[in-house]
């Protein structure tokens, strides 16, 4: 008799839901979100399993090494697919969420998704990290510079390295002095973090062979071919390169039932830092490339037709797909019009 597992997992302990081919519940309960307690409960409560489903998410990939590395076969499933599958249940609970994703994975009703390497996740976590503190470094200067305007104090154009000094010029002998100097020493604390995290990422982008050959194409700098690096990390996964645009949802919806056939946005759908890097590049090589480039060029005649926003996204989608081939191929971007 085949049996399935899906686990709802939860920070601190994860639902368990045991059905039989046919659908009935063996046996339902929780345990430690540890794959070494997991695993252990799944053996004794379910013996043999054909597969266990994980949703996706930010402690599914440690349990899936944990529960591969124990023996069992471990299915990664797509989030929004399934919160779909799940919506239909009249009541909400871990208990039922664990035995939705089970249902799912006996009748094949879900997307799998691709469990990433250590090595990609590490990548992953460094280019949070950096994001992270350059977001909040972002924010302080928005907090200072709304501070001085209140007195009539205007900052201006200035740089991160610049914006300290600048401002606790423009706060000397003033009321908030006091209180600008504290926010002066948190950003310059902040912006010491973020030039070490650009050195552990430039370092590791020379040293990695993937991340130096994407950033041969044009418009592409370490920190995007280590964003689009970890986000693949394993390029023969794509049967196809166009897939990629589709897999960081750079595609056009679409919505067709009966007469209605219409085309709408982007899906979205993915890794939405990839996308941003993606359409961050795209605009620089429609914006700021100095050397004439066969994707600029195709580019611009969209643009010409379709306008800039649009072409911005349709250079994102070829970006990705080229950087795929590249990739697959290990060719690095040649250029090959004028």
């Amino acid at each position: 008799m085949k049996k399935y597992a899906g686990i709802d997992v939860s920070l601190e302990a994860s639902s368990i839901c045991i059905l039989d081919e046919a659908g009935l519940v063996i046996w339902e309960g929780r345990a430690l979100s540890q794959p070494e307690v997991l695993s252990a409960t799944l053996r004794r409560q379910g013996g043999a399993l054909e597969r266990v489903g994980l949703e996706a998410g930010p402690m599914s990939e440690w349990l899936f090494d944990g529960l591969t590395a124990a023996g069992f076969e471990v299915v990664l499933m797509e989030t929004r697919h399934l919160q779909a599958t799940l919506s239909a249940m009249p009541n909400k609970s871990d208990r039922l969420d664990a035995r939705g994703i089970a249902q799912a994975l006996r009748t094949g009703w879900y997307r799998p998704v691709h469990a990433k390497s250590a090595a990609a996740r590490r990548i992953r976590a460094l280019l949070s990290a950096r994001r992270l503190v350059v977001s909040k470094r972002a924010d302080i200067e928005a907090g200072v510079r709304g501070l001085l305007r209140g007195f009539g104090l205007k900052v201006g154009k200035t740089t991160p390295a610049r914006f300290g000094t600048r401002a606790l010029t423009l706060a000397a002998d003033t009321p908030v002095e006091a209180i600008v100097r504290p926010l002066v020493e948190v950003h310059a604390a902040l912006r010491a973090q973020e030039l070490a995290f650009d050195r552990q990422v430039y370092a590791l982008a020379k040293t990695d062979p993937v991340t130096r050959l994407l950033a041969s194409a044009p418009g592409v700098g370490a920190i995007v071919a280590l964003t689009f690096r970890a986000a693949v990390d394993d390029p023969h996964r794509f049967r196809r390169a166009r897939q990629a645009g589709a897999q960081f949802g750079l595609i056009p919806r679409r919505y067709q039932s009966g007469e209605i056939d219409r085309m709408g946005g982007i899906s979205r759908a993915g890794d939405a830092s990839v996308r941003a890097a993606l359409y961050e590049t795209a605009t620089a090589i429609l914006g700021r490339l100095k050397r004439p480039d066969p994707l600029a060029v195709w580019a611009h005649r969209i643009a010409a037709r379709r306008g800039l926003k649009r072409a911005r996204v349709a250079l994102a989608r070829k970006l990705a797909v080229v950087l795929l081939a590249m990739w697959k191929t290990q060719t690095a971007y040649r250029v090959t019009c004028a």
